[in-house]
């Protein structure tokens, strides 16, 4: 802390160059160390917040499939209309893809909480 305190003052009293030159090593690595830490952090939690929202969007996907009204609240789908395997299709590969994120999403949390200590 003191050393903070001592490098600002030598920032006031000569310039911010010349304080920057007169730096040493460990404060330039807290430096370096505090900046990589804070982008890291940033970015790790936008990856996760990115994971929720695709997590929430696939399973609005899979609950809107089972709308089968396709104008309005009062028609509904002929059964000639409706293609079964298609459906069926979909609705495994949205189940796939939801499973890999929560599995994904549970890694992502865990670690996060490890190298960043907490969410």
């Amino acid at each position: 802390m003191d050393e903070n305190v001592n490098a600002n003052v030598a920032v006031e009293n000569t310039g911010a160059f010349l304080g920057s030159l007169k730096r040493n090593n460990k404060q330039i690595r807290e430096d370096r160390a505090q900046a990589i830490f804070e982008d890291a952090e940033l970015k790790y939690k936008r990856k996760i917040e990115d994971i929720e929202m695709s997590l929430k969007n696939m399973k609005r996907d899979q609950d809107n499939m089972l709308d089968l009204s396709p104008t309005d609240a009062q028609s509904l789908k002929l059964a000639s209309d409706f293609n079964s395997d298609q459906f069926i299709s979909k609705d495994i590969e949205l189940g796939v893809k939801i499973r890999n994120a929560e599995i994904m999403l549970e890694i992502a949390r865990k670690r996060y909480s490890y190298l960043f200590g907490g969410i």
